[in-house]
């Protein structure tokens, strides 16, 4: 599915990734030219990358939505979360550097889809993570997880050997709008423990005075 991206040309980091993950990616410089390009199916998404000028990018993404009802990923850096605050500009957002699994999974909530043949499975030795149906599967038996405790351990098995603040996996996994406290992390990995089963809930490894290391 071809996917608009804003602005021309897109880094090459966001191309590999949205390539990855089986888009198209098609570079626009304005609204008028998301309309004039528009596919007879439809755009998957406009992904759109504050960069340099947020405010003219975040004006492209309002546009975009009112004239043509495209959802609207939004690509920022950290220091950029604050002017995502408003409401009706966007629909999703990631956070650079980007994560090909986060990012192909933020686009399909959004409609987009890629290839019939390429459902991606997250596996860590017998854990399976269908990231299209939400899945969990640990030596063959299915475990039934809310979906924030999906999202911390797609987050951790996408991301084994580092360690992570609690406050990270509060950005990363819940997001920038979330305003819980480090508690929060500390029970959803207590219960992701208890769901792992007693062989496996070394996985997640607590690291003193940081937070947590999967794997």
């Amino acid at each position: 599915m071809l996917i608009a991206v804003y602005p021309d040309p897109p880094a090459e980091a966001l191309t590999a990734a949205l390539l990855s993950g089986g888009f198209g990616p098609v570079p626009i410089t304005d609204a008028a030219e998301l309309g004039e390009r528009r596919p007879e199916d439809g755009w998957g998404a406009l992904v759109i990358v504050l960069g340099d000028d947020p405010v003219r990018a975040l004006g492209m993404a309002r546009r975009a939505r009112d004239l043509y009802g495209v959802g609207v990923l939004v690509v920022a850096d950290r220091s950029q979360t604050g002017l995502l605050r408003r409401a009706g500009e966007w629909d999703d957002f990631v956070l650079t550097p980007l994560d090909h699994s986060e990012l192909r999974l933020r686009l399909r909530r959004l409609g987009a889809s890629g290839p019939e043949d390429d459902v991606e499975i997250v596996r860590f030795k017998d854990l399976e993570l269908n990231l299209a149906t939400y899945q969990a599967v640990i030596g063959g038996v299915p475990v039934d997880l809310t979906y924030m405790e999906y999202e911390l351990l797609r987050f951790f098995a996408t991301n084994p050997g580092r360690a992570w603040s609690r406050e990270q996996l509060l950005s990363r996994v819940w997001g920038y709008d979330y305003f819980g406290g480090s508690r929060t992390v500390d029970v959803h990995v207590r219960r992701l423990r208890s769901k792992l089963g007693e062989e496996r809930a070394s996985w997640i490894t607590t690291v003193r005075s940081v937070g947590y290391r999967f794997g």
